[in-house]
């Protein structure tokens, strides 16, 4: 069986890797996206750049809201969630009641195992009457990192009905699966996803996981490889072997 611990910290990153982009101007619909948020992807030497540039254009304004939602999520990025998360607190005050500064702060929050002000946050950013979709998929990833699974499921579906067909909330609901050893249900959810909108290489990536850690591993393979050279395709499938090393998933795979 699955170590639960250890597949909930495997997919802790995939979880906020797939939280949407935040939205950098009011917009009832969550559609008006204006820029990606997103340097996960990013080599290192990327990723050094802009957050080297982001940081200069943080320090000429602090108060920026654009600049500091990409600042935060560069440093987030770069394995800083602390300063993400001080750099939001900076800002808050100076914007109150913006939910895209909330959600990116909670966002660096559960980054730093923050859990709980994370989810504090966004209970009081979240509106009954009209939730913000990218708040709700920041508390399910928050949620199902503590081990609130069946709670954060329920959120992605509240969020599925507001934005139905965003590859990303389809994406969490099926590592939230995978983190309970639901693999089944976890490909059969992150296969919608990649036919959604939004889907990503990530997206795609996350499915090559889980239908690796079911023993498919020609599938997985063939899966990297239309994403990514060579050398990564192998040191994916290394990690993917290693999961299945330390959960003493073996026997299962042969005898199934």
């Amino acid at each position: 069986m699955f170590k639960a611990k250890r597949m909930i910290g495997a997919l802790r990153p995939l979880l906020l890797a797939g939280v949407a982009t935040l939205a950098l101007s009011a917009c009832a619909s969550n559609r008006g996206q204006l820029a990606n948020t997103d340097y996960a992807g990013l080599s290192a030497a990327e990723s050094h750049a802009q957050l080297g540039q982001l940081t200069a254009r943080y320090r000429a304004n602090p108060k920026d809201r654009a600049v500091v939602i990409h600042y935060a999520a560069a440093l987030r990025a770069a394995g800083q969630p602390q300063q993400a998360a001080a750099a939001l607190e900076q800002a808050i005050p100076h914007h109150p009641g913006d939910v895209a500064i909330s959600v990116a702060y909670a966002k660096a929050l559960t980054a730093a195992g923050r859990f709980d002000q994370s989810i504090e946050v966004l209970r009081n950013v979240i509106e009954p009457d009209a939730p913000d979709w990218n708040a709700l998929l920041v508390l399910g990833a928050t949620l199902d990192q503590t081990g609130r699974h069946e709670e954060a499921r329920q959120v992605y579906v509240q969020a599925s009905v507001i934005a139905p067909g965003e590859a990303s909330i389809e994406t969490n609901l099926g590592l939230s699966y995978a983190m309970t050893n639901d693999l089944v249900a976890a490909e059969k959810h992150l296969r919608r996803a990649v036919q959604m909108r939004g889907a990503n290489s990530q997206t795609r990536q996350n499915l090559a996981l889980v239908v690796g850690l079911q023993g498919r591993f020609d599938e997985s393979r063939a899966i990297y490889a239309a994403e990514l050279p060579p050398d990564q395709v192998e040191a994916n499938m290394a990690y993917v072997r290693a999961l299945l090393t330390q959960q003493n998933r073996w026997d299962l795979i042969e005898k199934g």
